[in-house]
């Protein structure tokens, strides 16, 4: 094979390279982005269904308070409402302290795409090192040995990037409206 057959094989291969490892990053960036903008909606809904529960619920309460400091007397079933109140006012808390863990998910997904955008910069500012050790009248075999150091070193990269992303965070909706990792 000549030396620019040669050369232009590495060139493909590294360019070819480049895009895939940008691409599918890129494309995971985008998805950790949708998934973290989905959690952010449906914790800001459950929050507002909450507060608004809440109040509600608070609202009632003060409607039995304000009969009792008018002088009226509340029936047997206003009573044992004003009773359960506590209680329903107390879930509805819960459920919006719940809701509010989605900044555990939302950290986790924020993180991994800061480690992609992170291990993408670095793996272009290899290509740029790199590039700049070539010299214009450099010939082809000092080219070819330094697009396989190139291609070496995004291939670790690559690799080092995969193993620190292993960890996904995944989002399972459960009856009880709690979200969970796994």
């Amino acid at each position: 094979m000549s030396r620019k057959k040669i050369l232009g094989s590495h060139m493909k291969r590294l360019l070819s390279g480049v895009s895939d490892h940008g691409g599918k990053h890129l494309s995971e960036v985008e998805m950790d982005l949708v998934q973290t903008g989905r959690l952010l909606e449906e914790a800001v809904d459950r929050l507002t269904q909450s507060f608004m529960a809440i109040h509600q619920a608070v609202d009632a309460q003060q409607h039995s308070v304000d009969r009792l400091l008018a002088g009226l007397p509340l029936s047997p079933e206003e009573t044992t409402r004003l009773g359960d109140m506590a209680g329903e006012i107390g879930e509805h808390v819960n459920a919006a302290i719940t809701s509010m863990q989605f900044q555990d998910m939302t950290s986790q997904l924020i993180d991994r795409t800061l480690k992609r955008v992170t291990g993408l910069q670095a793996f272009l500012g290899t290509i740029g090192a790199h590039g700049d050790g070539i010299a214009a009248e450099s010939g082809s075999e000092e080219v070819v040995d330094l697009l396989g150091k190139v291609s070496m070193a995004l291939a670790i990269q690559s690799l080092e990037l995969k193993s620190a992303l292993r960890k996904s965070v995944n989002q399972q909706h459960l009856d009880s409206g709690d979200v969970e990792l796994f």
